[in-house]
């Protein structure tokens, strides 16, 4: 018998510490234990990595990396009502949970983590996407994490991984995919939570490439793409003229028409941009 089945239903848990989901900490608690597993399964093979994961909440994916042969978990909860729940999971597992109390926008996790290094997390709603573009924007390239697997919101998964010309396409497709391979590869209905959220959620793969898929200054690029996307309505020409005086001679220097629009531009089209835009 595996230490998964030692442990009581999350159902139970929750009853028995009193862990109402808290909407201030954007929680949904996911209890499923099969689905838990079928997430912790979709980050890969993780008997040689360590795994960092972002609110744990009563620890039902947390039981799945375990359970599917993480070397160690380091869980990151901010809602200490969590923590003897996360304890009696550190204790069916001796040596391979480790759990730090704290807010991960500010923790740093290196110092308790040994590369190969993956993430893998059902994030809370409110800090998803600032947590991403934080992964995806480290100061130098490779980063420390080899894949992200992590649940989102369904509108948030489809902007990760949207292709120019869609309504989603935008600075957090281009983010992505700059730099890494990016996939939807589970969707789960509202009602696998409790409570159920309004909104659909996916999970989304991300596994980093050894370096940028295309040559460009990341500071430069992220300045173009957000400006270009502030205003994705207006032509390139008028939402870029505040990044260059000469933005439209740039712009054909790139390879890009002046009359397009953020939308229109794939993702190697704004790296030459940046890099005309960088030039002397």
């Amino acid at each position: 018998m595996s230490a998964i089945d030692t442990l009581p239903p999350l159902r139970d848990v929750i009853a028995t510490h009193g862990l109402s989901a808290r909407k201030s900490l954007g929680q949904n608690f996911l209890l499923d234990l099969n689905l838990t597993a079928k997430i912790a399964r979709q980050a890969g093979d993780l008997s040689a990595s360590d795994v960092l994961e972002i609110g744990p909440g009563p620890g039902g994916l947390t039981r799945g990396l375990l359970a599917e042969g993480a070397r160690k978990v380091l869980s990151i909860e901010k809602d200490r009502r969590c923590l003897p729940a996360l304890a009696e999971i550190e204790a069916a597992y001796p040596g391979r949970l480790q759990i730090i109390e704290g807010d991960a926008l500010e923790v740093d996790p290196l110092a308790h983590l040994t590369p190969p290094i993956r993430v893998a997390a059902n994030l809370p709603y409110n800090i998803g996407t600032e947590l991403l573009v934080r992964w995806l924007t480290p100061p130098a390239w490779p980063p420390f994490w080899e894949s992200l697997t992590l649940m989102f919101q369904r509108e948030v998964a489809e902007r990760i991984v949207a292709a120019p010309g869609s309504k989603t396409y935008g600075r957090l497709a281009i983010l992505a995919q700059w730099r890494a391979d990016a996939r939807i590869v589970m969707s789960l209905p509202p009602e696998a939570f409790t409570p159920p959220p309004k909104i659909s959620s996916a999970v989304v793969h991300l596994t980093a490439l050894p370096q940028p898929r295309f040559e460009a200054d990341a500071a430069v690029l992220s300045r173009v793409v957000a400006a270009a996307f502030n205003q994705r309505r207006k032509m390139l020409r008028a939402a870029l003229k505040g990044v260059a005086p000469d933005i439209e001679d740039r712009l054909i220097s790139a390879g890009l028409k002046p009359t397009d629009r953020a939308e229109q531009i794939p993702l190697e089209g704004f790296c030459a941009l940046a890099r005309a835009v960088a030039a002397p």
